[in-house]
Formats: C-alpha cells, structure tokens, sequence
C-alpha cells in the first residue's frame, strides 16, 4: 500500500470533515451566543435599495411588501433601479412612485454593482437595507436588523434567507440554506459573518463601499469587505426573506454555477482579507475558501485514491460507500426532475450539486466566462 497515497487519501478526508462539520463543530465549542441587542426607542433613517432587471412580475408585490415593513414610515425610503430593463418594470414603479418611492432608470444595464453604486449618491439614511426584487421580507426585518447597528464595531448585518417549500424542487435548496444559516449563527457568535446574502442584509451608511463594477458577487464582496476593514458583520435570523425556489433542477444548477464563478473571483480580488487579522482568516479560509476552492477536487480525486488503495478490504468498503453516495444522488436527481422532491435523497444529491456546481464555477471563472450580466434563471 502506497504511503504518500494513504496520506494523500487521509488528508483529503480530513479536510472535507473539517469543512462540512469539524469547523461548525469547533465554533459550536468555541463560542457562546451572543446577547440579544436592545430596540431602538429612536430608529434610524433607513434606504431601501433594490436593483430591478426585468422583474415585472414581482415589482408591485415587491414594493407593497416593503412599504408594509413595521418601521416608521417617515424614516423608511425605497429606490428602485431598473437598469436595462427592457419590460415593464420601470412603468410599474413610476405609477407607484412618490414620497416615499423613488424611480431611477436607464438604457444601458451594467450589473447589479454598477446599479447600486449609482443609487448611492441618492441616499441619506444612517443605514442602507439590500434587498431583491422576486423575495417577501418578513414584517420586522428592518427594526430587527437596525438595532445592532447601536454597536459601534457593526458595520452591517446579514439577513436570513428561506424558500418556499411547497414549490418544485424547493426541497433540495431549503436544506441547503437551513445549513447555512445555522452555520452563520456560529460565525457571528465566533467573531464576524462570512458574507451576507443579496435578498437581505443592511449596511451602515458610512461604512459601506460599492465593489468594484466586474464583481460578480456584490453583495458578497461588499459584506466581506465590511469586515476585511475593521468592521463586524453580525447575523439576524429573524431578518427573513422568502422566495419561490429555482423551477427547475436546471435553473438551480446554473445559478449555483455563476454564484461559483463568483465566488473564484471575490476570494482572487478580496486580497485585503489576508491583512485583517487572525480571527477573520481563519473564518474566511474555513467557511469560504475550503469550500469553494479546496473540498471540491479534493472530493473528485477521492475516488481515485481509494482505487490506488485497492484491495485493501477496508478501502474496498471505502469505495462501495462513495459509489452509493453518487447513486444516490443520482437518484435524488431523478426524482426531483420527475416528481420535484428528492425525499431523504436531498442530502446527497445537494452535496454532490454543491461541489460539482463549485468545480464548474472554477471552470467558467478561469476560462475568463464570467459577467454580471448573466441571464435570469426564473420564469
């Protein structure tokens, strides 16, 4: 039996374990929860910006549901940007538009960045709530999230997303999310969010700095760039946001795909993470960058390890069990494309999308096929 093998073979475990369920474990014995922080008996102002590409279909919810928001109306202010579209999307906020409303639209789409850079000047709140136009936000999410911005050291705070489950192929993708939000609980006890979602996460006025126009990820850079300077990214479940899942296994699969690529290029230009301390490198390294760049060949070269490890008994068991995994995973691909909902198959069959998705990414990204403007994914 080969010794660098072996090695290799245990190494590449070791590693996987640690990213999918030593690191969570580590945090859950590292930390304790944070208290919970105080209302605000004066809230602040409060800009909600949300960068609208053909979303004719959701816009009007979409603003009814923001101007529902349980936070005083006088301190809370929308602005719409509808770059690009081509649909009836910048109609339908002008007919809405007013006091509280704000319309701003041209031609020429740049990206979603580009689009909230350019709502920037506009806006005069202390804090600047992100949110997305085809997502619900729960009724407190504003007063939630602003009350930890009475913490000097917070800078921005990251929202919770949720899927519908009742939707096809909702199963799949609302494990992984539950995942992540239960591992963002323990990042932010630990010390700092590793990133925020773009359906909800807010930033404190001041503190906040557009990314630059090419990144694909901008909500994911700018959070992360929060905490790269100095400040905290704290983490509010009841902060929610809901959506309808992806239709189909398909549309899933391409935005995990371009989410990849994306996230390939923020850990190559996030290069001021590396000089901000311990605590937060070794948050990012284990949260992000073990996991999108270094589990994912790492789980494709496994299988040819244990064959190099054959006929080992014990590595002949090794290598029934992760060609299990695979059927099973294909197996939760089928039913999901045929019957939408993978059953106890989800966990596979959302590990296997997960990192093949990344490796995928990593291709596209290197190959120089990344945009912001990718195409919608959504019916």
């Amino acid at each position: 039996m080969p010794v660098s093998v072996l090695v290799i073979f245990w190494f590449s475990v070791a590693v996987i374990a640690y990213t999918y369920l030593g690191y969570p474990l580590l945090l859950a014995c590292l930390t304790r929860r944070r208290p919970e922080p105080p209302e605000r008996d004066d809230p602040p102002a409060v800009d909600v910006v949300i960068a609208a590409y053909n979303e004719e279909r959701w816009i009007e919810e979409k603003l009814r549901n923001t101007l529902a928001l349980d936070y005083p109306p006088d301190k809370l202010t929308i602005t719409v940007v509808t770059d690009g579209s081509t649909d009836a999307t910048p109609e339908l906020v002008r007919h809405m538009a007013g006091e509280r409303i704000r319309l701003l639209h041209q031609p020429e789409r740049q990206g979603k960045g580009a689009a909230l850079a350019r709502a920037l000047p506009g806006l005069n709140g202390e804090v600047i709530l992100f949110t997305d136009a085809n997502c619900s936000l729960a009724p407190g999410t504003a007063r939630r999230m602003v009350r930890h911005f009475a913490d000097p050291q917070v800078g921005g705070v990251s929202g919770a997303k949720r899927l519908l489950e009742s939707g096809r192929h909702g199963g799949g993708e609302g494990l992984y999310w539950r995942y992540e939000s239960w591992l963002k609980a323990l990042d932010d006890c630990f010390g700092s969010v590793m990133g925020a979602p773009g359906e909800v996460w807010a930033a404190r006025r001041s503190a906040y700095r557009p990314p630059p126009p090419d990144i694909v990820l901008e909500d994911f850079y700018a959070s992360v760039d929060l905490v790269a300077r100095g400040w905290r990214l704290a983490y509010e479940p009841e902060a929610l946001s809901t959506e309808e899942p992806s239709p189909t296994s398909g549309a899933e699969w391409e935005r995990r795909v371009r989410n990849a690529a994306g996230g390939f290029q923020a850990v190559r230009r996030l290069q001021q993470v590396w000089r901000s301390g311990a605590r937060t490198m070794f948050q990012y390294i284990s949260h992000r960058v073990l996991r999108w760049i270094v589990v994912p060949p790492l789980i494709v070269l496994l299988p040819l390890w244990t064959l190099l490890l054959l006929p080992s008994p014990v590595y002949a068991a090794i290598l029934g069990l992760e060609i299990m995994w695979a059927l099973a995973a294909l197996a939760g691909w089928y039913l999901t494309a045929h019957r939408g909902s993978a059953g106890w198959l989800a966990l596979p069959l959302q590990f296997v999308m997960l990192n093949a998705s990344a490796l995928a990414g990593g291709v596209r990204y290197l190959s120089g096929r990344t945009t912001v403007l990718w195409p919608r994914v959504r019916n």
